[in-house]
């Protein structure tokens, strides 16, 4: 078995954390049991390029014990958990490809070696595999992939795009839509863990301080409340007129990033797009700023823009690198290179909330698996029924019961339904 990981010998440990991690992903495990008994992906191969931590490793031993053979590598060059690697690797069997702090070359050699197996099936975080897949030399290997999915917001941008210019090569089931993944998973999980990273990065003292979040969709939503929550005060930047007066609504201050840069002392940015944060706002930045980004791509600061306003930077702590400014002085404090805070300076979402995400990405792998033949070189949304069953397991998992629409309540619905 071939595999590219830190430290082999990190596997112990690693299996210790990943069966923690199991302990909180009901739904997933019900998921495995069940995979283990009908093999539902019997024969696939699939291709993943997820971040590699305990969670990951979870959903990886649901698609073995599924009938799949799984070739794993890393989403993004800090998220990686070496312990995680080497015990999907050691005890697992299942060969990845993921080293916390690998270069960009070192990067796309992996994402090429999962490639390498010529997979059926693509499961990916961002749609770097997609996009490596489509690329000339590689689009004969397109050709065998009968469906794929998507687990981020930007991925999915990047592939509507795709099927837009009609360049897409195979249907891709869109599992960041899912209102049991981007509800929770991007609102409760990022907003916890990227304020963890941020805490981990600095030691910072939120309460009291100005935290600028740019962007207010849904990872945004919950960077915002959890930072309220620590008693910061918040200040939303947005180009969304509606996304900006939901955060008007939800009692923040809202306004430009160029009226923001001088108040505030905490910012992180979760928009998707590049260059959200500019020069032009930097040199505005108090003396000590923190700046920050939860975006999947490492692009929503400028960080070339700040190196040129800067002499060389120092490492002040293991994921702060301080640049000053040529031109106040003022020191301007960047967090785990641009890159996910949450994934890069503290271990990701927790995994209770993991388990509704990972839990659509089995169930959609088999979906498509069984319709694949019917459906369109387009991006998908999980089917509603996935959706809710998740949702109903999810809430027998924690002992809670709902209520039932009755007869007639159901027969009053389908009457206006009908417009009668």
């Amino acid at each position: 078995m071939k595999y590219d990981v830190k430290d082999v010998s990190l596997a112990s440990k690693g299996v210790d954390r990943i069966e923690w991690a199991e302990a909180s992903m009901p739904v997933l495990r019900r998921i495995r049991s069940q995979f283990e008994k009908k093999k539902p992906l019997e024969g696939l191969r699939i291709a993943a390029c997820l971040h590699v931590t305990t969670e990951t490793a979870n959903l990886m031993r649901t698609l073995k014990d599924g009938g799949a053979q799984v070739f794993l590598c890393a989403s993004n060059p800090l998220s990686t958990q070496d312990d995680v690697a080497a015990a999907l690797v050691k005890k697992f069997g299942i060969p990845t490809f993921a080293i916390k702090g690998e270069d960009n070359r070192t990067y796309y050699r992996h994402i090429n070696a999962v490639l390498d197996a010529r997979p059926q099936f693509t499961m990916d975080d961002g749609a770097d595999l997609v996009g490596t897949l489509h690329k000339s030399r590689k689009k004969q290997m397109a050709d065998d992939v009968i469906g794929g999915t998507e687990e981020t917001t930007t991925g999915v941008i990047r592939l509507k795009a795709m099927e837009a210019a009609r360049v897409l090569g195979y249907p891709i089931v869109a599992v960041n839509d899912a209102d049991t993944k981007h509800l929770f998973d991007n609102r409760y999980g990022t907003g916890q863990s990227s304020i963890d990273g941020i805490i981990r990065a600095t030691n910072v003292l939120l309460a009291g301080s100005n935290f600028v979040v740019c962007g207010y969709g849904w990872c945004g939503r919950g960077t915002a409340m959890r930072a309220e929550g620590m008693g910061a005060n918040v200040i939303v930047t947005e180009v969304d007129p509606l996304r900006a007066l939901e955060a008007v609504m939800d009692g923040f201050r809202v306004m430009p990033i160029a009226q923001a840069a001088p108040i505030g002392d905490i910012f992180i940015t979760a928009t998707g797009d590049i260059n959200v944060i500019r020069p032009e706002h930097f040199v505005r930045m108090k003396d000590m700023a923190i700046i920050c980004n939860t975006g999947h791509f490492n692009v929503e600061l400028d960080i070339p823009g700040l190196k040129n306003l800067c002499g060389k930077p120092r490492r002040v702590r293991e994921f702060v690198e301080q640049f000053t400014i040529k031109r106040n002085g003022h020191r301007i404090n960047l967090l785990a290179d641009g890159r996910l805070v949450n994934l890069s300076a503290a271990e990701g979402h927790p995994a209770c909330v993991m388990d509704m995400s990972f839990a659509n990405q089995a169930k959609a792998a088999q979906f498509v698996l069984k319709n694949y033949k019917k459906l369109e070189n387009k991006v998908y949304a999980v089917p509603e029924k996935i959706d809710t069953d998740i949702a109903r397991i999810k809430l027998k998992t924690m002992g809670l019961k709902i209520d039932k629409l009755t007869a007639e309540q159901k027969e009053y619905l389908a009457s206006w339904e009908l417009g009668t």
